[in-house]
C-alpha cells in the first residue's frame, strides 16, 4: 500500500502525507495483530512514527532508510535489559511493501525530556544528568562486537578522515559564516578528534544522546524511564557522543556537563569535542551558534570550552 521511497522527492511526497501513510499503517497494524488499535503520529522524528493504543510503538522506514531499520531492530534486541534505563522492546520487525521496513516495539513510559526540562529545578536536573550518564557509560561499557555487521563505520579512521575532507563546504553549505570557516582547519589540525587514551577499544554509540531521546517520569521525582531512538547508532570513539550530550543535555548550562563527564567516570578534552562536532555526521555548527550561549569571544577555542569545558 505504500510506494516506493528511495529518493528526496519521493520522501517529501510521500512521508509526510497521512493520506497516503495511514492506511498502509492501519494495514500493517492488522498483519501484526493490532487491527482497530488507535494510531497517533508522533509529530518529531526523521521517520514516520505512531503510538498504536496505549503500549505498542510501530516505526517505519522507507527504502531510503532500509538499512537504519534493519540497524535499529538490531541495537534494540542488543540491548534490552542490559542498560540502567528501559530501551524499547522489539516485538516484530521485518519488510513490509516496495522496500519499507517496519519495527513494532513497546511504548515506554515516561514524558520526554526536551519538554519537561523547563519545569524541572536545579536539583531534579542535576539527577537526571547523573542518571542520563550512568547510561551512557554502561552502553559504552557493552561489547559492540555482535553488532559490527550491522552498524559502521568499518574503520572509524577513515570514516573521520572522509568527514574532515569536506567538512568546510559541508558548514558553509549549512550557512556557516566565512570568520568561523576560516579557524576550522588549524583548530583541526591542532584537535585531531581520535581517542587517543583508547584508540583499539571501539564503543556502541547512541550518537543522538539528547533530551529529546530520554523520557521522565512526572512529578517531583523526577526520575529518567527510557532511552529511545537508536537508528543512527555506530561503533567507534565514545567521545563522538559527548556532542550530542553537550549541544542537547546540558546545553552550557554552568556545572552540568562537568557532572555528567564526573558520573559517566571520565572527562574529555574540549577540543576534541568541538572537532567532533564539526565532524559530526548531523553536525550544524551554524545552527549550534544560534542555539546555545555564545563564546566570550568569536574563536573555536572559546566555543569549545563554553559548551563542553568545566
Amino acid at each position: 500500500m505504500l510506494p516506493e521511497v528511495n529518493t528526496d522527492e519521493e520522501w517529501d511526497r510521500v512521508v509526510g502525507d497521512e493520506a497516503i501513510m495511514q492506511p498502509a499503517v492501519e494495514d500493517l497494524c492488522a498483519r501484526l495483530g493490532l487491527a482497530g488499535a488507535p494510531l497517533t503520529r508522533f509529530p518529531a522524528g526523521s521517520q514516520p512514527v505512531y503510538a498504536v493504543g496505549d503500549a505498542h510503538v510501530l516505526k517505519l522506514f522507507p527504502g531510503a532508510a532500509a538499512r537504519d531499520g534493519i540497524a535499529e531492530a538490531r541495537v534494540l534486541r542488543h540491548l534490552e535489559g542490559r542498560l540502567p534505563l528501559a530501551t524499547p522492546r522489539v516485538h516484530d520487525a521485518g519488510p513490509y511493501e516496495n522496500g519499507w521496513r517496519h519495527i513494532l516495539m513497546s511504548r515506554l513510559p515516561g514524558e520526554d525530556l526536551a519538554v519537561a526540562w523547563p519545569r524541572i529545578p536545579r536539583a531534579g536536573r542535576e539527577r537526571i544528568v547523573a542518571e542520563a550518564a550512568g547510561t551512557l557509560a554502561a552502553l559504552h561499557a557493552l561489547d559492540p562486537a555482535p553488532l559490527a555487521d550491522a552498524l559502521g563505520p568499518a574503520d572509524w579512521s577513515g570514516f573521520v578522515a572522509e568527514q574532515r575532507a569536506g567538512v568546510v563546504e559541508r558548514q558553509r553549505a549549512l550557512g556557516l559564516a566565512e570568520h568561523w570557516l576560516a579557524q576550522i582547519p588549524a583548530f583541526l589540525d591542532a584537535a585531531p578528534p581520535h581517542d587517543r587514551a583508547s584508540p583499539t577499544q571501539p564503543a556502541l554509540l547512541h550518537t543522538e544522546f539528547m533530551r529529546e531521546h530520554l523520557l521522565v517520569e512526572p512529578g517531583a521525582g523526577r526520575r529518567l524511564t527510557g532511552l529511545l531512538d537508536f537508528e543512527p547508532a555506530m561503533i567507534g570513539d565514545r567521545a563522538y557522543d559527548f556532542v550530542a550530550v553537550g549541544l542537547y543535555v546540558t546545553r552550557a548550562e554552568p556545572g552540568l556537563f562537568d557532572l555528567f563527564t564526573k558520573e559517566y567516570g571520565r572527562t574529555f578534552d574540549s577540543h576534541q569535542l568541538l572537532a567532533y562536532t564539526l565532524l559530526h555526521v548531523y553536525g550544524n555548527l551554524s545552527r549550534y551558534l544560534r542555539e546555545l550561549p555564545a563564546p566570550p569571544e568569536p574563536t573555536l577555542g572559546a566555543l569549545a570550552e563554553t559548551w563542553f569545558g568545566r
